[in-house]
């Protein structure tokens, strides 16, 4: 099956549209792009239509090999990737570690391969809208205000997702109306993960609770706080600009601004210095430095170097970040 062959059904035009809208407003519109295929219904219904809708696309297959017969699984995605009309498909083999879960452990793996694999094409990523509704109800618990429940973007670069508001049924759909049989995977059907638990209890529950649609609003929820935030942003690196002398903060400039305003601006300001994980509890403590002296000691942020923690500290009405060693050097 080629691109020019396939049937013109409600789903896979569906799909065709919501990729066709992803490329009309993408920034770079004339890049290459490669798709992440995983065999799934989700990724195959992507593959199909943005090969329908882009020139010479490409097919990134990742094996996890956390299961017997992943390799037969990776071969034949490649394989269906070529006959739809991809140039080229190519299966990434990866080891999947431990560190925080195999789920957290398996998607470090699957972008790190994609990311060295993609040769500056931007790689689009089949996340539909259901995978929007359960990230923003994972944000929703961690309780880290709206940046954590925005959710997941559309253009991410080098990461692309066109099916953020296109419905997991839909792609089933498409897939169905092509005739493809998608692979599914047993650990989504796994209740030991939490996403798992989401979408087969909570989303379901929620729908029949509150008449249906859930989905579908919390999709929208996480697309408005992105777009306000994208404002708090742009203001909050005004307002670093405005405070910044030499590497460090100016504790009045920050003073006199918005809560809102400020805490973006500490989070910009220590993403710039090396921070990383940044959390809700530790913006707050970096905030009472700010507008709560009482002559405290820094903080702790993640980040710094091998035998060395980033701490911030207030010093004469500043803001300085500086490593601190855990051994003389």
């Amino acid at each position: 099956m080629t691109a020019g062959e396939l049937p013109e059904g409600r789903a896979i035009l569906e799909v065709r549209q919501a990729v066709r809208s992803w490329r009309a407003h993408r920034v770079d519109r004339s890049g290459p792009l490669a798709v992440a295929l995983s065999g799934g219904a989700d990724s195959l219904a992507l593959t199909a239509a943005t090969v329908a809708e882009a020139p010479s696309v490409r097919a990134l297959v990742v094996d996890h090999g956390l299961q017997s017969g992943s390799s037969d699984v990776a071969a034949g995605a490649a394989e269906t990737a070529l006959a739809l009309g991809c140039v080229e498909a190519t299966v990434l083999r990866v080891t999947v570690g431990r560190e925080g879960g195999m789920e957290a452990a398996a998607r470090r793996a699957r972008y790190r391969a994609l990311d060295d694999a993609r040769g500056g094409a931007t790689v689009l990523i089949g996340h539909t809208l259901d995978d929007q509704a359960e990230t923003v109800l994972l944000g929703l618990a961690r309780g880290s205000g709206p940046r954590s429940i925005a959710g997941m973007a559309a253009e991410d670069p080098p990461w692309g997702r066109p099916l953020l508001g296109t419905a997991r049924a839909v792609t089933r759909a498409a897939c169905a109306e092509l005739g493809l049989t998608p692979f599914e995977d047993p650990h989504n059907s796994n209740s030991d993960f939490t996403r798992v638990r989401l979408r087969r209890e909570v989303l379901p529950l929620l729908e029949d609770v509150l008449g249906g649609g859930v989905a579908s609003a919390l999709a929208r929820t996480a697309a408005q706080l992105k777009e306000d935030g994208a404002v708090l942003d742009d203001l909050a690196g005004a307002l670093v600009a405005k405070a910044t002398i030499g590497s460090e903060l100016d504790v009045t400039t920050l003073t006199a601004a918005p809560v809102a305003l400020r805490r973006r601006a500490l989070r910009s300001w220590l993403h710039g210095v090396g921070a990383k994980a940044l959390s809700d509890n530790q913006l707050r403590t970096m905030d009472a430095l700010v507008v709560d002296w009482r002559g405290q000691g820094g903080v702790a942020v993640g980040g710094g170097a091998p035998g060395a923690r980033l701490v911030v500290e207030r010093r004469h009405g500043r803001l300085r970040a500086e490593l601190e060693w855990s051994l003389p050097r």
